[in-house]
């Protein structure tokens, strides 16, 4: 009976072995509400987030209005430059919920078209374009937030929002400040 269970088990493990590896990493999201974003995701979207879409500007001394504002202290921004960055968190907040809550609508709209079968060229054509021009708007929002602040923040500010961010060194020499 023990060399039975014995061939039964060297037999099974490599079938529950195969069998696992055969599964999607997509397996489970079938379930979600709009199958191509996290829960996560679109909470981002709508919370107005910045997802990482401004990094080209953070990680090239551009820094963010979010950012700018939790280091105010050791900054040392003026009132001045406090009010001016509150306005551009407060700007890039608005317009990032508009456009995130767009973006999610399109999504379901796109998930919806697929559940029930209605979608053709035409109209994966059209779904698709303007969620990618919705993102491409939501990118240049937070970007452009980017460039304001290299404006309100003096050469030395950014230097040290630089160090305390951690990217001393990145860009070094670099500094592409416009006035």
């Amino acid at each position: 009976m023990k060399r039975f269970a014995w061939l039964l088990l060297l037999l099974l493990v490599p079938l529950l072995a195969q069998a696992q590896e055969q599964r999607s990493p997509y397996a489970g999201r079938q379930e979600r509400g709009i199958k191509a974003l996290s829960a996560d995701e679109v909470q981002a979207y709508l919370e107005g987030r910045g997802m990482q879409l401004a990094l080209a500007a953070d990680l090239n001394k551009y820094p963010g209005p979010l950012h700018a504002l939790e280091l105010a202290g050791p900054l040392q921004l003026t009132a001045v430059q406090q009010a001016q960055t509150e306005e551009a968190r407060a700007a890039i907040l608005d317009e990032a919920r508009k456009l995130g809550k767009l973006i999610v609508e399109k999504e379901q709209e796109l998930d919806r078209l697929f559940a029930s079968a209605k979608i053709d060229e035409g109209k994966l054509r059209t779904q698709v374009r303007e969620i990618a021009r919705l993102q491409g708007e939501l990118r240049i929002a937070h970007l452009r937030r980017h460039l304001e602040m290299k404006q309100i923040l003096t050469s030395e500010q950014i230097e040290k929002y630089d160090e305390l961010r951690g990217y001393a060194g990145a860009g070094a020499g670099h500094d592409r400040r416009a006035h």
